[in-house]
């Protein structure tokens, strides 16, 4: 991919590695189409992709019996697959595509050899591992402590943070298995965050209208992510 060039890329963690690691990763790289709910990484087998997003997102859930419950979400800000980085081969947890794009990948094994290359690389990724921790760690604080109400406005802000616009396309059923809770309570949030005006929602699709009072509504749940984002990929280089 000789044409590729770091300044264009939307993908903010390949955007903003340092020249010589991200050339040294640039053979390896091939573009990629990111179908809706395609599986990238499938529980307990061999990892054999990482995936870098340009547009659109993916989900990181557990599998229960038969209940699927969303971790993180990885978008442009990020890589799907960092088990990979810190050495590990398999992962208990599914990652597909819930915003369908594109996006760029490339084999684990070529990632592991340039990590053994390139230790500030390697360094990168371990503080965008230690970024989702801390989203893990907050989506269950979120889920034990807050409201249906304000764990929906949470995860819109996230998903609002990922897409072009204040459009997102998804509908009552998924938002419901993504939450972990019954597709009726998310119609009644959802019912609430349109009542004050913070989103308008249609078949298939949210749009934000207030991001300001969706974030204020999600209170404490939404932020420190975000923040150990900035802290870690941006402060810490």
């Amino acid at each position: 991919m000789s044409a590729l060039q770091q300044l264009s890329l939307r993908n903010q963690l390949l955007a903003g590695l340092a020249r010589k690691d991200f050339a040294r990763l640039q053979p390896h790289l091939e573009p990629v189409e990111l179908e809706l709910r395609r599986v990238l990484i499938e529980p307990n087998e061999p990892i054999a992709h990482v995936y870098f997003h340009e547009h659109g997102y993916t989900s990181v859930t557990t599998n229960g019996q038969g209940s699927q419950i969303e971790l993180g979400l990885i978008g442009r800000e990020g890589m799907v697959g960092v088990p990979v980085a810190l050495g590990v081969k398999t992962t208990p947890l599914q990652f597909f595509v819930q915003l369908a794009g594109d996006g760029l990948r490339m084999t684990s094994h070529g990632l592991e050899e340039v990590i053994d290359e390139r230790p500030s690389l390697h360094r990168v990724l371990l503080r965008y591992a230690q970024v989702m921790n801390v989203q893990t760690s907050g989506t269950a604080f979120a889920n034990a402590e807050h409201t249906v109400e304000t764990r929906l406005a949470r995860w819109l802000l996230m998903c609002h943070d990922r897409v072009d616009g204040d459009e997102i396309a998804i509908t009552h059923e998924f938002m419901a298995m993504m939450l972990g809770v019954r597709r009726a309570g998310v119609t009644t949030a959802m019912h609430v965050l349109e009542a004050n005006g913070l989103i308008e929602a249609q078949r298939g699709m949210i749009t934000i209208l207030d991001r300001e009072e969706l974030e204020a509504l999600a209170d404490n749940a939404y932020g420190l992510p975000e923040a150990e984002y900035a802290q870690q990929m941006t402060e810490g280089r």
